[in-house]
């Protein structure tokens, strides 16, 4: 029997909030700074950073660090999958 219901519903929890998908999906296509997100978002590098942090602790997101500039990807393919199978199942309506 599965015994991490726990876990899934909180993964489920941070896919249902839509700053943070839409920071998702600015990451879909490249990796991007949290100036490049803020900016593309119309939103604070502040909020876009708490995002991102929530984001990287449900292990969704991976960054990595260039002198000053912290990078954001995907933390691997399986998101991406997901969060492509999410906007093909909206789509097939």
């Amino acid at each position: 029997m599965f015994d991490k219901f726990d876990d899934l519903a909180d993964f489920y929890k941070t896919l249902g909030d839509e700053t943070r998908l839409r920071i998702l999906f600015e990451l879909e296509g490249s990796e991007k700074c949290v100036c490049d997100i803020s900016e593309n978002l119309g939103m604070t590098q502040s909020a876009v950073s708490h995002q991102l942090k929530v984001l990287k602790l449900n292990r969704l997101v991976k960054s990595r660090k260039v002198g000053k500039h912290v990078f954001y990807s995907f933390d691997d393919d399986h998101v991406k999958e997901i969060f492509e199978m999410g906007i093909m199942h909206l789509m097939h309506r």
